[in-house]
């Protein structure tokens, strides 16, 4: 029996839910709702379009609502928040925010996938600072990149110096920002541990940026942009990203009585039930179980969400399925490091009171003989069962790699010891023989079988204050890299001479550089009958550890955003607008030239052959230059740079002579905009004037576009519930733009679907697609209201951006135009 199934929500959880529900059922009534516009977008990648990593927004766009409505059938409600649960009811609540309407939608099952939100405190000054923000979404990516570029931003400020804080830091810095970040405990990434963190810290100094820890923000002044420190100190900022945290977007949960947790997170069973068996949750804002130590938790991280999205779609069709709990497997990306960590850390186990034990090493990423080796700094912390219980790894290459195996052993109950029996591949640029897992297993069978005695780090200043016996076993030249205070040298191939050096009725503690020789050191001395303890992770663990801040003030008369810089030291942009059909090459290069600066360059591929005719046109008639045209294969490659072109003269002839007025003894331009009336609703036609719409916006025209009668069709994206005459003309009338027929070789739809079938194989954009498109281009679409209210359309029905206007509207724009259609 068909069951009809809400979700409220998309992104990582609710969007995999709603796939996976289709996927499994083709007779549910499957809905889902999202409060924003976007339903299923890549929030990781946010920071990184800021940056501009990621240089195309669409790209973010993991799924468009039209494109997942077509293909899996679904009922998908953006601008649609869920105000309320009534569970007894089976009921929800929905306010549609574009059309203002609100009403209830009944359920069978119920899937809360609402994520998490931004952590904003009450902060002093908070609501006057109006250069603050946070990151969550599309709409927040968006605000942060043009307040950046259009206030002149010269330093950024983050607080928080957790995932998202760190990416946005390395990204702001990227376009050439000073950064300062402000964390209030003693480190960033609070995943890993102090002296693993301390690596990104000193990182983080390299790139001039400033880092101040153990501090909080306290105050706002002089509307944000200064900062006032929890311990007093001041920065001036001239924007402000609030990363501070996130915490669960529990209201609906909250308000409709569903029992919550850890964190005032959803509590659910192994199937994601709620405490009502046919309301389920998933992702951010549920709370879970901890594998490792078996605690409850909250973990907020991409991966869980989208295996909970697809299991609760199983458990809901009847299939066998549970979701035993999250290990918090994560990596990210700071600077040139990279750093991941899975399981439990030691501040989580001490607050747990769990004894563990810790092991630090140092390898290199590949062969250490095989050009560009690097080190990784690994931890693993395993207890007296020698289950493990977590990892973590800092460096430049095969990082991510290592916690992962870690990860997968830790997910499949491997021992700690068991690790050296992992059989890994192996090659000199990726790796060693003995793999620095195999490595973790070789120590801690060492450790475990008692052949090696081992403290940590945070222990070797109370044995320097004690004057305990400590040796530093590496060779003379090292030391200019440090000592530990108080430490005799004795390099380890003199040791066995020189043992008589040694006192026997005391403990002798041993290190060297990574803890390697310390081993061989203390095998050496217990073979001799003295007690001795090997320093984890030798000297660079320690070292690391300490590292102290140092920050520099930024410089004062550096302007590196309002600076033009040197054309010459532009860099040249790379654009790929390969398999993009007629007028998407030269749109693609107007909106990549709108961002340029004058002088830069622009290398663009187009696999349309017709863009090498295009791009001449094109550039003649906005005042760029076409440096080179050339075919390369199956492939037109041009080389445009911006502004270096002749501008379009003013054209002037007797027949324009009468339009033209003198103003302070100066002609006006010729009028370069362009009108269009849309009568038809017809497909084909409505396609036709879309691309010219589109291509004459690209040539830099004001296009308006004016839609009447049937051409209201066109502008449609929903429908609206009607009475009477209006209802009738509804049942008889296109729902919206993707229902238009053909206006010839209909064959009651099967042609429109035939045409649609060809232009997706071409890439040619559906006629949705092209509106939205043609509207982030500037152009305008109104609707004539007369014909609305003879017609009995309604504004709800048609899209958000869509302007509405009579003759005068359209004969206004039409002044200013020298091109006029009717289609």
């Amino acid at each position: 029996m068909s069951k009809k199934i809400l979700i409220i929500g998309g992104v990582a959880g609710g969007a995999t839910a709603a796939t996976r529900l289709r996927r499994l059922s083709e007779d549910d009534d499957i809905i889902l709702f999202e409060k924003g516009e976007y339903i299923s977008f890549a929030n990781c990648g946010l920071p990184y379009y800021i940056g501009g990593t990621i240089k195309e927004r669409d790209s973010l766009m993991v799924q468009t609502v039209e494109g997942m409505e077509k293909q899996y059938s679904l009922d998908i409600r953006n601008f649609s928040e869920v105000t309320k649960i009534d569970p007894d009811q089976n009921v929800v609540t929905v306010h549609n925010s574009e059309s203002g309407e609100t009403y209830e939608e009944s359920f069978d099952e119920l899937i809360i996938s609402t994520g998490a939100k931004p952590i904003v405190p009450n902060i002093k000054g908070l609501s006057e600072a109006d250069n603050a923000f946070t990151l969550r979404n599309i709409p927040d990516m968006d605000q942060i990149k043009a307040y950046v570029t259009d206030k002149n931003v010269k330093t950024a400020t983050i607080i928080g110096g957790g995932f998202i804080g760190l990416e946005m830091m390395e990204n702001l810095k990227k376009i050439g920002l000073n950064v300062q970040l402000v964390e209030m405990s003693s480190q960033v990434m609070p995943n890993l541990d102090f002296e693993m963190a301390q690596q990104l810290h000193s990182q983080i100094n390299l790139h001039n940026v400033n880092l101040y820890l153990n501090d909080g923000l306290a105050e706002f002044q002089n509307n944000g942009k200064k900062l006032v420190l929890q311990s007093g100190k001041e920065l001036d900022t001239d924007m402000t990203i609030l990363s501070i945290g996130i915490t669960p977007a529990n209201d609906l949960a909250k308000d409709a009585k569903i029992e919550l947790g850890f964190k005032n997170a959803i509590k659910v069973n192994q199937h994601l039930q709620t405490n009502y068996p046919n309301i389920y949750a998933i992702g951010d804002v549920i709370q879970v179980h901890n594998l490792v130590d078996g605690s409850a938790t909250n973990i907020p991280l991409a991966w869980p969400a989208n295996r909970q999205g697809r299991l609760v779609a199983d458990i809901i069709n009847g299939i066998p399925a549970e979701y035993p709990g999250t290990q918090g497997t994560s990596v990210a990306k700071v600077f040139e490091l990279t750093a991941a960590s899975t399981g439990d850390n030691e501040k989580t186990l001490q607050r747990l009171d769990m004894p563990y034990h810790v092991i630090h090493i140092h390898p290199n990423s590949s062969a250490g003989y095989y050009p560009g080796a690097s080190p990784i700094n690994l931890k693993l912390i395993y207890n007296d069962d020698k289950k493990i219980l977590g990892a973590q790894a800092v460096g430049t290459k095969g990082v991510e790699k290592r916690i992962d195996v870690i990860s997968t052993a830790m997910r499949f109950g491997a021992k700690v010891d068991e690790l050296s029996s992992i059989e890994l591949s192996y090659a000199p640029p990726y790796s060693s023989a003995k793999d620095p897992v195999n490595m973790l297993g070789y120590v801690a069978d060492n450790e475990i079988n008692g052949r090696t005695k081992t403290i940590e780090w945070d222990q070797v200043d109370q044995l320097v204050d004690e004057k305990a016996t400590i040796i530093d076993v590496r060779n003379d030249f090292e030391l200019t890299t440090g000592k530990i205070p108080g430490s005799k040298l004795i390099p380890l191939n003199q040791l066995r001479n020189r043992v008589n050096e040694l006192p026997k009725n005391q403990t002798i503690y041993v290190y060297c550089q990574v803890g390697l020789r310390g081993y061989n050191t203390s095998r050496v001395l217990v073979n001799e009958g003295f007690d001795v303890v090997n320093i984890d992770g030798g000297f660079k663990t320690y070292k690391i550890a300490k590292y102290e801040i140092n920050n520099k003030p930024f410089p004062k008369d550096e302007d590196k955003v309002a600076k033009t810089p040197n054309a010459d030291n532009l860099q040249t942009l790379q654009v790929d607008a390969c398999g993009l059909q007629c007028p998407g090459p030269i749109l693609k290069v107007k909106q990549h030239m709108d961002k340029m600066d004058d002088g830069q360059k622009m290398v663009v591929k187009a696999s349309d052959f017709g863009f090498s005719a295009d791009i001449e046109s094109w550039a003649k008639n906005t005042g760029n230059k076409v440096l080179s045209n050339d075919i390369d294969g199956d492939t037109v490659v041009a080389t445009v740079q911006k502004g270096q072109g002749q501008a379009k003269p003013v054209k002037q002839n007797p027949e324009l002579a009468a339009e033209l007025a003198l103003n302070d003894g100066q002609l006006h331009e010729t009028k370069e905009g362009a009108t269009m009336v849309v009568f038809d609703g017809d497909l084909d036609k409505a396609l036709a004037s879309l691309i010219i719409a589109t291509g004459a916006a690209a040539m830099g025209k004001k296009v308006t576009m004016f839609f009447t009668f049937w051409g209201l069709n066109v502008l449609k994206k929903n429908k609206v519930k009607k009475h009477g005459v209006a209802k009738m003309f509804d049942m008889m009338l296109p729902s919206n733009a993707d229902k238009l027929p053909l206006s010839t070789m209909n064959m009651g739809g099967l042609g429109s679907k035939m045409i649609k079938s060809v232009m997706k194989k071409n890439n040619v954009d559906p006629l949705p697609v092209m509106i939205r498109k043609a509207n982030d281009l500037g152009i305008k679409f109104v609707a004539c209201t007369m014909s609305m209210g003879l017609m009995g359309v309604k504004k709800e029905e048609l899209y958000s951006f869509v302007e509405y206007g009579g003759v005068a509207t359209y004969l206004g724009d039409t002044e200013n135009s020298n091109l006029n259609l009717f289609i």
